[in-house]
């Protein structure tokens, strides 16, 4: 009988389908944050945009977050974004620029690249395959090629992501 499982990886990726006015996505940074605490380097965390057109920031914050990316803080920028998500629904793009001054980033530069709309384009693709694959709301993981809807509950999530991630990793855990 032959073994059919997938080779061992090194590096597994988890997509992280999520939007920055989106206050389940911030109730999910806990499991973002267990999995990097668990798996370290050997998860590859990759923010995914999906702006949902019910909030009407989100999309701004999509382009915002790609600045961030870019000045080499992503993910300390989305987590602020959304540990304040309330802030962001009534005070929008000037809230955006204000975190990213409280980072420490070159907030001119932000305020400058959601004017340019120079990261459009990384958002809209993110949201157009997004679409494609079924993503329906946020926040939505995909790993090993399964999708995972949190955007209705988010229980046992992180459970069936580690179930997915140490099969990936050739069955050990961090």
């Amino acid at each position: 009988m032959s073994d059919s499982s997938p080779e061992r990886a090194d590096v597994v990726v988890l997509d992280v389908w999520c939007e920055l006015q989106c206050p389940d996505c911030r109730t999910a940074l806990d499991d973002v944050r267990a999995l990097r605490a668990r798996y370290g380097d050997r998860l590859e965390l990759r923010l995914r945009h999906f702006p949902l057109e019910k909030h009407k920031h989100a999309f701004a914050a999509a382009q915002a977050a790609e600045e961030a990316l870019e000045q080499g803080e992503g993910w300390p920028y989305v987590e602020a974004v959304l540990a304040r998500v309330e802030e962001l629904d009534g005070k929008g793009e000037p809230f955006l620029v204000e975190v990213a001054r409280e980072l420490g980033l070159d907030a001119e530069e932000f305020d400058t690249a959601l004017i340019d709309g120079r990261h459009i384009l990384i958002v809209d693709a993110d949201q157009a395959e997004g679409k494609a694959i079924g993503v329906t709301g946020t926040p939505t993981y995909v790993i090993g090629g399964e999708r995972l809807d949190g955007g209705k509950s988010q229980e046992g999530l992180r459970e069936r992501v580690e179930e997915i991630a140490d099969r990936l990793l050739g069955g050990e855990e961090a």
